[in-house]
């Protein structure tokens, strides 16, 4: 069935589904159609903005009917792995906002089209905080299928543990609740295993006690950091399950956005963040700061302020980036780092990082959902600015350099929710677990109405 066609049949099959339907040619269509990376060229036949969890069922049916597919989105992110559009509706969750907290129970209940900033900000004026990304744009429940690694992930695990119950449109076009005592298949697949079960129009999760939070940065000039990262490897060994934290190398753009104290420097950064009582914190941060740090922000903040610690961007950009979860972080791995994509190279990379991995993130409870766990010490994650092909061309030949280099110390095991090019998933669970995914999306999309940006098949 031709696009044209189909878009015809929808909008004779349905006149209130046209106000959601937003086709090519019309106006807005690009800003529709676009993913959070400008490098992903994003071309689907009709883009749905449904504007009530029935409107989303009423999107599905049509789709369903007419043969088409149905990819969910709210901010585009990791958008790179999805395969060509030409038969799928993009379903854009945006309408579908709003944000109730129980201070009392610990608990929100947010909307599909939710981005993250819009929980931490009333969730930290109550002294709590949720397990969410180091980008404050991110969508909840994207990230949050997809596993969900938080600054708080050492000590409270993969934000999709933290999920309660699930309101989700499966490929049959009912609108379901799905937690523990209903459905219990479904929402353990929902929580780890991605975009292959429904579109979900809410979610309801824990939230942590977080009154403050000892975090910051120490950077220093990127000359030092071989010794910077030898320093924190070492330095990470014996930290508490409260402690999770990151190092950089980095290449700062100079954009205006971006403080001026970093802006279009060349440093190696050390970021944290502590749930700990400050004198404890200050002592941790001692064998650090004894390296003499030029930037050192270290403070008693509010949960809400871990929102910007990484200093993501706050607009799309386009990038390119991949990663791998490494099982340890010997001088051998540094050495490669450095050299690679270090000082005294011309890497193109903007960032080269290490997430310090274990505590509870390494724990499996009898609860969790499809990921259950992350594998490895610690992640190690890459990327640059996708300016131009031949620049595009470069950070991709580097990331290969990079990463091909760690492979002694390769897990074998991927993060869907950082690998930004297409992934067979068996990577990313342990194949129990993926022949269950499997059997859960054959019950509740036989047909394969959903495409997911990493295809459980």
């Amino acid at each position: 069935m031709s696009v044209s066609k189909t878009i015809a049949n929808l909008d004779q099959l349905d006149r209130t589904l046209d106000s959601m339907l937003i086709l090519p040619e019309a106006e807005g269509w690009d800003e529709a159609r676009a993913a959070w990376n400008l490098a992903v060229d994003q071309r689907p036949a009709a883009v749905a903005i449904p504007p009530t969890a029935d409107d989303v069922a009423r999107v599905v049916r049509a789709a369903s009917r007419f043969g088409l597919e149905v990819a969910t989105q709210t901010t585009g992110h990791n958008a790179g792995p999805l395969p060509v559009l030409d038969d799928v509706i993009l379903l854009k969750t945006t309408s579908l906002t709003g944000v109730e907290i129980d201070f009392e129970a610990r608990r929100a209940r947010v909307g599909g089209g939710t981005t993250w900033f819009e929980v931490t900000e009333p969730a930290s004026s109550g002294g709590l905080a949720p397990l969410a990304g180091s980008a404050p744009d991110v969508g909840v429940a994207g990230y949050t299928l997809g596993g969900g690694l938080s600054w708080l992930g050492r000590r409270y695990g993969l934000g999709s543990n933290a999920v309660v119950s699930i309101d989700v449109v499966t490929a049959d076009g009912r609108h379901r609740t799905v937690d523990t005592g209903n459905d219990p298949d479904l929402f353990w697949a929902l929580r780890g295993g991605g975009g292959n079960f429904g579109v979900v129009t809410a979610l309801e999760f824990e939230l942590f006690p977080a009154p403050s939070v000892v975090a910051g940065w120490l950077a220093w000039p990127w000359e030092r950091s071989r010794e910077v990262l030898s320093a924190w490897s070492d330095w990470t060994r014996a930290l508490p399950d409260e402690v999770t934290s990151t190092a950089r190398l980095l290449q700062v753009p100079g954009l205006p956005a971006i403080p001026e104290s970093v802006r279009g420097r060349q440093l190696v950064v050390i970021e944290a963040a502590m749930l700990l009582s400050e004198p404890i914190a200050e002592d941790l941060l001692e064998p650090l700061r004894r390296l003499r740090p030029e930037i050192d922000t270290f403070a008693l903040i509010p949960p809400v302020a871990l929102s910007h610690l990484h200093m993501d961007p706050d607009e799309p950009v386009p990038t390119t980036g991949d990663h791998r979860l490494v099982s340890a972080l010997p001088t051998a791995l540094i050495d490669h780092i450095v050299d690679t994509a270090g000082p005294a190279t011309d890497s193109p990379l903007v960032v080269v990082e290490l997430r310090h991995l274990g505590g509870a993130l390494a724990r499996s409870t009898d609860d969790a959902g499809a990921l259950d766990r992350l594998a490895g010490e610690h992640m190690l994650f890459a990327g640059g600015l996708t300016t131009d092909p031949e620049t595009g061309w470069a950070i991709e030949s580097r990331l290969h350099a990079l990463l091909d280099g760690a492979s002694p110390w390769d897990t074998g095991r991927r993060y869907s929710n950082f690998s930004e090019g297409r992934t067979d998933s068996r990577l990313f669970f342990s194949e129990e677990t993926h022949r269950r995914l499997l059997a859960v999306r054959e019950r509740v999309d036989p047909q394969r109405l959903f495409l997911a940006n990493h295809a459980i098949d």
